[in-house]
């Protein structure tokens, strides 16, 4: 799991391919001034989506990383050669790209490129309608990777057991689903209309009766079962429901949204400790996760409700979604460490700290040891521990983090003043934006055509860390690296160029 987004970067991650950062030009390329032709730019899409389509895909899926001989590979951990991802930037992203580039050139290649990908998601679908993170093509070799491999991965607690479900943490689910629904619409080829509508059962079949959601389904005697927020699974799933309702038109999509609406709005604790946690247990209290999540009011899930209150009433123009927001904003303000000073951590100010204790509202930090070798084998939190000292800072979260109280009052303010018209109007024209190209000039079209060798593949330098001790950096890796989230940026950003040129 990763941290949660903002609502809108959010439906952005949601609804459009993952990118990254631009190698550099390699010698020789285009000049910067010189303008890019069309057919060049065209010619350099179809080469790079081949190259990555027949050379490193899987059977139409992909993992995030390789080495540039595509002798290994790494999802979000390291991978068999037998694994796909199904987590962008992996298959779904892909996918998602290869319907862009159809819609952008009228090329039926893409077209069937982009099915090929659905056609392996199918494939790995699971038989309540979900996805896992990775689709393993040897199920037989799961039980020996997850001995040997993925259980070692410190800090990796998602990866210790494999359980036999579906997740819907980092987008898996909700990325995968609105992908299939995107084919479907642009094809209304029935093959995709029936995982579709299977995955969107799965969607309605595993919310609680509260209107919240696990991380994973079927449930297990685990921390996946609690009512999750962290890293957008009740949110995505809301905002999956409401883009399919209004593509597909079936009612109980809506009214399942709605119910994961107030969910949101029953989940705040009360004051003076107005905020929210990133799980609950089945006592609606904050609830623990891994070993670094403790029970907790954290100000960026806070955020992120006050965000998506704000989109709801957008949305719906019904103003009680926007009632708790000034008891969390007064929250916020009290929560600044050292009584509204700040605090310093290795020569920088932070406003607050990502954990606040549930009852006291004291800031707790969590700390891990700086080795596998400093841990004791019968400690059952491995080597990682919370007190309400600031340092020792982990790499995954951080401690501390900074909040433009000033702009949160100043946005709820605004959105408070729209009358609900207004609010839908505004709703509108956000997600319409969602699908505008980004502008793109001829320089950087010249680069990125320029860096690409002659494979169709960009290729940049990475160090990979030894995942089972990732804080020992001699025993990583430095490699020469094919990033898929570098393939799809670049690919990406080709497109939109050949859209400013219409």
């Amino acid at each position: 799991m990763k941290r949660t987004v903002t609502m809108t970067a959010l439906l952005f991650f949601l609804l459009t391919p993952t990118l990254a950062a631009a190698p550099a030009p390699a010698a020789g390329g285009p000049a910067k001034d010189q303008p890019v032709k069309r057919d060049a730019v065209l010619a350099s899409v179809k080469k790079a989506a081949r190259f990555l389509m027949e050379t490193v895909s899987n059977r139409g899926g992909f993992l995030w990383v390789y080495t540039s001989d595509l002798s290994d590979q790494w999802g979000e951990i390291p991978a068999r050669k037998s694994q796909i991802w199904v987590q962008s930037p992996g298959t779904v992203s892909m996918g998602r790209l290869m319907l862009k580039a159809y819609a952008a050139t009228g090329d039926p290649g893409y077209l069937r490129m982009a099915e090929k990908i659905a056609g392996v998601l199918v494939f790995g679908q699971r038989p309540e309608g979900g996805w896992h993170y990775f689709i393993d093509f040897d199920p037989q070799g799961i039980p020996e990777y997850y001995d040997k491999v993925a259980s070692r991965c410190w800090g990796w607690e998602e990866y210790y057991h494999y359980d036999d479900n579906s997740t819907f943490d980092d987008d898996v689910h909700a990325g995968a689903t609105r992908f299939l629904m995107s084919l479907y619409l642009a094809t209304l080829d029935p093959r995709w209309r029936a995982p579709l509508d299977k995955a969107l059962e799965f969607v309605l079949a595993s919310q609680f009766p509260n209107g919240a959601w696990p991380q994973r389904y079927p449930l297990r005697d685990d921390y996946s079962s609690c009512y999750t927020f962290n890293d957008g699974v009740i949110e995505g799933n809301i905002f999956l429901l409401l883009e399919a309702y209004e593509k597909l038109g079936d009612s109980r999509l809506k009214d399942a949204a709605r119910r994961g609406m107030k969910f949101v709005v029953d989940s705040q604790l009360g004051p003076p400790q107005a905020g929210w946690a990133l799980q609950y247990g089945k006592d609606m209290k904050p609830a623990q996760a891994r070993n670094y999540e403790p029970a907790a009011v954290t100000p960026s899930q806070t955020l992120e409700c006050i965000r998506n209150l704000e989109a709801f009433y957008k949305i719906t123009g019904d103003r009680d979604f926007l009632r708790g927001i000034p008891d969390a904003i007064r929250w916020l303000e009290s929560s600044i460490l050292n009584g509204g000073r700040g605090a310093v951590y290795e020569g920088k100010t932070y406003t607050h700290a990502t954990f606040y204790e549930p009852g006291t509202n004291k800031p707790v930090y969590p700390h891990r040891k700086k080795s596998l070798a400093e841990i004791d084998p019968n400690d059952p939190l491995q080597g990682y521990w919370v007190d309400y000292e600031l340092g020792n800072f982990i790499e995954h979260y951080g401690e501390v983090q900074n909040i433009d109280l000033a702009a949160v009052k100043r946005e709820f303010e605004r959105v408070s003043a729209l009358g609900p018209a207004e609010a839908r109007t505004e709703y509108d024209r956000e997600l319409s934006g969602r699908d505008r190209p980004e502008n793109v000039d001829a320089g950087e079209a010249a680069k990125i055509i320029g860096s690409m060798d002659s494979r169709g593949a960009w290729v940049e330098d990475m160090f990979v860390k030894h995942y089972p001790d990732f804080r020992d950096r001699s025993k990583g890796r430095a490699i020469r690296a094919i990033k898929l989230g570098t393939s799809e940026r670049n690919i990406s950003r080709l497109i939109d160029y050949l859209l400013s040129l219409e």
